[in-house]
């Protein structure tokens, strides 16, 4: 269990800037503190709780010979409301260094925001950026004489609510408290980092994406898509041809996926229990998660579907969610949901081939909106984002010619970053361009009758990847005319012109799946 200094039993209710703190004397408290002691450097961030970024301005302090106002939300200063922390209430300039902020006491600060959703649950609203990947230089592939060790040592998370709807230095400040991340997860950073090295030192950074590791990430940096692209320090063999090549790749750097800051959230932070079982036990040897959990579904192999619901006493009813359940026994989990899983955004998918060796599930990605969508950059749109960081755990039962259905095999799949940046980003560029030069709707009957629209959006045999196609069976739409079919308030988005169109999502296509499963 990861130890949060200062909190615990704390509950799920953030506290409020007490009017008691308008007296205290923060650079006194500043002069105070030990920046060799993590302890007394939380304990003077333990004052942050409540405050505004407004607040923290008021205060009067800066970096020693800088006196100047900046705008700490503009794209001029990395970091924005972080910089503002360090610079204006720790009073030290920001900086870029290796280290720690706080070398001497090994403490790294960062601040990260939390989005309150519609339900009132309280969400990460972001990946949390430790450090930049160096493309210019040799890197280690020893975690523990890497810097990023040092940066995940302890880490101060100064927790502020993101709130769009009013000013950056309205926003308030809900906790700042010292994190140290539990034995087991770090066992599983560790293989990501090496994961991660192991492809750069082969030369193969420009093959890197989030939703290859399970909590540390390698995410894109660069504001534009041509300063994204650097050089290689290390080559890259290509074994076909025996030839040496100095492949471009995307800048990136070292990351904590949005998955697993959602978890730091709500169970280090907020104080809320523990969500799911874990598969790999504390005190477990260092291992490699993906051959351990692959391990235990692969003794397993050739059983039925009804032999291994026997095994783990569970009644066989034939639903579909039932062999997501069988999946999850096999894992050592009681309940629908693993830690491991939570903390990494994996997606467990039980998946059925029938006898003819195709599947019968489709794969479909959240609905767009159309006039969203033509006002998005490709590098930060929502559908690239859940190409880059989904991570999928397939595990396959296939059918045998008397229709039982038998364990077949299981894999961990993410996207390849050229498939990302081929394929689907050209269906999304088309989809775009279509929505943007209007929508082709042709209504006519079908052989029953029934009314059906086409549209000339990229089908299946448009790209060997993905293509658009409705996210709900219950069309709507408005015509031009004013014509209308179906509930467009449910079922439809306006499309630019005025017009209304059945809410429209991208979707796999199945043989680019089939073809994922080796089937």
């Amino acid at each position: 269990m990861a130890h949060v200094m200062g909190y615990h039993g704390a509950n799920c209710d953030f506290r409020r800037y007490p009017m008691s703190k308008k007296h205290l004397d923060f650079k006194r408290m500043l002069d105070d503190t030990d920046f060799s002691d993590p302890s007394s450097i939380e304990r003077y961030a333990a004052n942050l709780d409540g405050m505004t970024f407004r607040d923290i301005l008021e205060l009067g302090i800066a970096p020693e010979g800088e006196s100047a106002p900046k705008d700490f939300g503009s794209k001029k200063y990395k970091g924005g409301m972080g910089t503002l922390i360090e610079e204006r209430y720790f009073g030290y300039k920001a900086n870029s260094d290796d280290r720690p902020d706080f070398p001497e006491a090994g403490v790294e600060l960062k601040a990260t925001c939390f989005d309150v959703l519609k339900n009132g649950r309280k969400s990460a609203g972001e990946r949390l950026v430790l450090t930049m990947i160096p493309y210019d230089r040799p890197v280690t592939l020893d975690y523990d004489s890497s810097h990023l060790k040092t940066k995940l040592s302890n880490i101060l998370l100064v927790y502020y609510g993101r709130d769009l709807s009013i000013d950056k230095y309205d926003q308030r400040i809900e906790r700042a408290v010292m994190v140290r991340l539990p034995e087991e997860d770090m066992k599983i950073i560790r293989a990501d980092y090496e994961k991660i090295i192991s492809y750069i030192q082969d030369g193969r950074a420009d093959e890197l994406s989030e939703g290859m590791t399970t909590y540390l990430g390698a995410c894109t940096k660069g504001k534009t898509e041509a300063k994204m692209w650097v050089d290689q320090y290390y080559e890259y063999l290509n074994t076909d041809t025996g030839e040496i090549e100095h492949r471009r790749a995307k800048r990136r750097a070292f990351s904590l996926k949005r998955s697993y800051m959602d978890y730091v959230l709500h169970t280090y932070v907020l104080g809320a229990p523990r969500v799911g079982e874990s598969i790999v036990q504390a005190g477990d040897d260092p291992i490699d998660f993906e051959s351990y959990v692959t391990g235990l579904i692969e003794c397993h192999y050739g059983e039925t579907d009804r032999q291994i619901a026997e095994q783990y006493g569970l009644e066989y009813t034939g639903n579909k969610a039932q062999w997501t359940t069988i999946v999850y026994r096999m894992l050592g989990i009681k309940s629908n949901a693993a830690e491991e899983f939570v903390k990494a955004g994996i997606s467990v998918r039980a998946v059925r081939v029938n006898k003819k060796g195709h599947i019968e599930q489709a794969m479909s990605f959240p609905p767009f909106k159309f006039k969203q969508l033509i006002n998005e950059d490709w590098e930060a749109s929502p559908f690239r984002a859940c190409l880059e960081t989904n991570r999928f755990f397939f595990v396959v039962f296939r059918e045998d010619h008397e229709g039982v259905l038998h364990l077949d095999r299981c894999l961990f799949w993410a996207m390849p970053a050229n498939e990302i940046e081929g394929p689907a980003k050209a269906c999304w560029d088309e989809t775009k361009k279509v929505i943007r030069e209007g929508v082709e709707l042709k209504p006519y009957r079908d052989s029953a009758g029934k009314l059906k629209v086409a549209n000339n959006l990229p089908g299946m045999a448009d790209n060997p990847i993905v293509h658009v196609r409705p996210h709900t069976s219950k069309a709507a739409y408005r015509f031009a005319d004013g014509t209308e079919v179906g509930d467009i308030a449910k079922n439809a988005y306006e499309l630019p012109d005025g017009r209304w169109m059945t809410r429209q999502s991208f979707w796999f296509n199945k043989s680019y799946l089939e073809h994922i499963l080796g089937l």
